[in-house]
């Protein structure tokens, strides 16, 4: 318990830079998936066990993305949010589906998880999400209000309450956030 209570912390403190569109969520992004490897492995729940795996290297990415990804010399203007292109929907779908039924499979068959298809929902919705918040497009938010509503009930249900709270926190901040972010747009 613990754990999940620091890794709440921290998460609060990922969400307030987000929201706020600071490299530095990337710190943080960092740390909290590093503590909640624990806590999710040992719920059983091994989706998002393994997506924090992936939040780790992916936040190694957004850090970069944001970093240089700007400008060919890495100086000058911040990274501005924008819009996901259209072209992008659809590969961002197709990645979605073929993440939720190739982790799903692997939950059913392979582990004890109770909840293997909620678990690869918020899994898999979570890689598009994360890819989406690297490439600070605007649509990122309404991922992660769907996924943060999904979460608050599973973390309920695998007796999770701190890390429910803090999903649900990031649920409502997660409409402030879409909200600050467009008038942040250029």
């Amino acid at each position: 318990m613990a754990l999940e209570i620091i890794g709440t912390i921290v998460g609060l403190a990922y969400l307030w830079l987000e929201y706020r569109a600071s490299i530095y969520l990337w710190i943080a992004s960092v740390i909290m998936p590093a503590i909640y490897i624990f806590v999710y492995y040992e719920a059983g729940l091994y989706a998002d066990f393994g997506i924090n795996i992936y939040y780790l290297g992916a936040a190694i990415y957004g850090w970069l993305v944001w970093k240089f990804g700007h400008s060919s010399d890495g100086e000058g203007e911040e990274m501005p949010i924008t819009h996901v292109p259209k072209r992008s929907w659809f590969k961002a779908g197709v990645v979605y589906v073929l993440a939720q039924f190739f982790i799903a499979w692997i939950l059913v068959n392979f582990t004890d998880s109770d909840v293997p298809w909620w678990d690869a929902f918020t899994t898999a919705l979570s890689i598009v999400g994360m890819w989406m918040l690297a490439r600070k497009y605007l649509e990122q938010w309404w991922v992660w209000i769907v996924v943060d509503v999904v979460c608050v009930g599973l973390y309920i249900y695998k007796g999770l309450y701190f890390t429910a709270v803090l999903y649900a926190l990031y649920a409502i901040i997660a409409i402030f956030g879409w909200l600050n972010w467009k008038k942040l747009m250029k």
